[in-house]
């Protein structure tokens, strides 16, 4: 399926595409032939990174722009379409979190994260969506959400509360633009450390192994492993993949949900008790 010509001359938008996985997910479609077009607020880091895929030999270009902004969404798409033509893919994945106590947090704080994560996918779909339908250009919208989009999670609820409201587009849209060509699929991704994960969501020594230890498999990902994902997802090979939401974590919600999953602590001698206890009853 990764064959070198996978997603040639397909141009591909990535919000937040500068850093951590947006960057990573461009370098992996980059190298499978794909345009690459980043965006995001800081325009260093953006020049930096659009710098290191040419080099690579990937076509990149980038612009600032808030996702918070339709204004500035706008001028970002007509600069891209300038310079490639069209944009095929759209990659929501600009994101922001921290973890806080709710009752902690200010109007300002909760506007910051929902704005980024709801607002900033909804406009960036919105403008992708009426530029391909009133061209009657298919098109494919992969967004990046996680895996307590749909069980809630503590200490980080303006973001439970955006990706939720990610997911649901994500799910309701499949349906709606389906009959424009427009498919709409989405990632869960579970422990992916980066740098930004690192310093807003689990900067204490022991949080980021206590994190891991979470995971069945004992490991967390790899961006290969997302980036591998991602490509499968946004390229004609999974054409028939619409409304889906694919969760990448190692099975950590999984054992997370289950009610008794915490029973993997339990030594074999204390099964051993347990098994003489019911037999005793």
């Amino acid at each position: 399926m990764f064959k070198d010509d996978l997603l040639k001359n397909k141009a591909i938008l990535i919000t937040g595409g500068g850093t951590g996985i947006g960057k990573e997910m461009g370098y992996k479609f980059g190298k499978l032939g794909a345009k690459i077009a980043i965006l995001g607020r800081r325009e260093d880091v953006l020049k930096d990174t659009a710098e290191k895929f040419t080099n690579e030999g990937i076509d990149a270009i980038f612009h600032r722009c808030d996702v918070r902004s339709p204004e500035e969404i706008s001028r970002a798409f007509d600069y891209f379409v300038s310079k490639f033509g069209r944009i095929d893919i759209l990659v929501n994945n600009a994101a922001g979190n921290f973890a806080s106590p709710f009752e902690e947090l200010s109007p300002h704080a909760i506007d910051a994260v929902i704005g980024i994560v709801l607002h900033g996918t909804l406009y960036m779909t919105l403008e992708a969506g009426k530029r391909w339908i009133s061209n009657s250009q298919k098109g494919v919208v992969l967004d990046i959400v996680t895996t307590y989009a749909w069980t809630g999670s503590a200490f980080v609820v303006p973001s439970a509360a955006a990706k939720a409201g990610v997911l649901a587009t994500v799910r309701s849209l499949a349906v709606e633009w389906a009959r424009y060509g427009i498919r709409h699929v989405a990632i869960a991704p579970g422990p992916f450390p980066t740098d930004a994960t690192r310093k807003n969501l689990f900067p204490l020594p022991g949080m980021e192994e206590a994190l891991i230890n979470r995971v069945p498999l004992g490991r967390a990902g790899t961006m290969e492993e997302i980036s591998n994902l991602a490509a499968y997802l946004v390229s004609d090979e999974a054409s028939f993949i619409n409304g889906e939401v694919v969760t990448i974590d190692g099975g950590e919600w999984l054992k997370g949900a289950g009610q008794f999953n915490d029973l993997l602590q339990l030594t074999k001698e204390q099964w051993e008790m347990l098994k003489s206890i019911s037999k005793k009853k």
